[in-house]
């Protein structure tokens, strides 16, 4: 499909109403096909679900992501896992994150994230109130960020499962995390794997 064939489902998504779930898995989608995607996603009202896992979107593509969870009312799903977003990226979906109010499933796994990208989603965490399910596995997240994990799970009060096993967070991470669920008396059905 690519990013020409990626142009003409965001073009036929911007008037969609009836499409809920858009599967584009391992289509070779890169930045530019992503940005076609995005800025449908800022016009539709109808899709719930996006899969983009196992493309080549990078930190560009992820910015039109991002925007686009600014403003989309619909999306509950996306899974941009096996991407090569990076921390710039992860800043742009932290930040769309930020704001958006329908998001309830978010896979960011295998994505080539570190510290300063997890930091940014961290943040987002203390401010978003309707994602349930994160994953950030097979990143690469060590100690630092995940202070800032835990902070994020301390503020947030949707937040159940949170998914980072296969990443370098040691004992000191860990215990920032741990200090995080312990302080959040909101979730009572909470699943973490590290």
């Amino acid at each position: 499909m690519g990013d020409i064939g990626a142009q003409h489902i965001g073009d036929a998504l911007q008037h969609n109403t009836a499409l809920t779930t858009l599967n584009l898995s391992g289509n070779e989608i890169q930045d530019t096909g992503a940005q076609h995607i995005g800025d449908a996603l800022q016009h539709n009202t109808a899709l719930t679900t996006l899969n983009l896992t196992a493309n080549q979107i990078r930190d560009t593509g992820a910015q039109h992501i991002g925007d686009a969870l600014q403003h989309n009312t619909t999306l509950t799903t996306l899974n941009l896992s096996e991407n090569q977003i990076g921390d710039i990226g992860a800043q742009h979906i932290g930040n769309g994150l930020r704001h958006n109010t329908t998001l309830t499933t978010l896979n960011l796994c295998e994505n080539q994230i570190g510290d300063i990208g997890a930091q940014h989603i961290g943040d987002a965490l203390q401010h978003n109130a309707t994602l349930t399910t994160l994953n950030l596995s097979k990143n690469q997240i060590g100690d630092k960020a995940a202070e800032y994990i835990g902070d994020g799970v301390r503020n947030n009060t949707a937040l159940t499962t949170l998914e980072l096993s296969y990443n370098r967070i040691g004992h000191i991470g860990a215990q920032h995390i741990g200090n995080g669920l312990r302080q959040n008396t909101v979730n009572t059905n909470s699943i973490l794997n590290l």
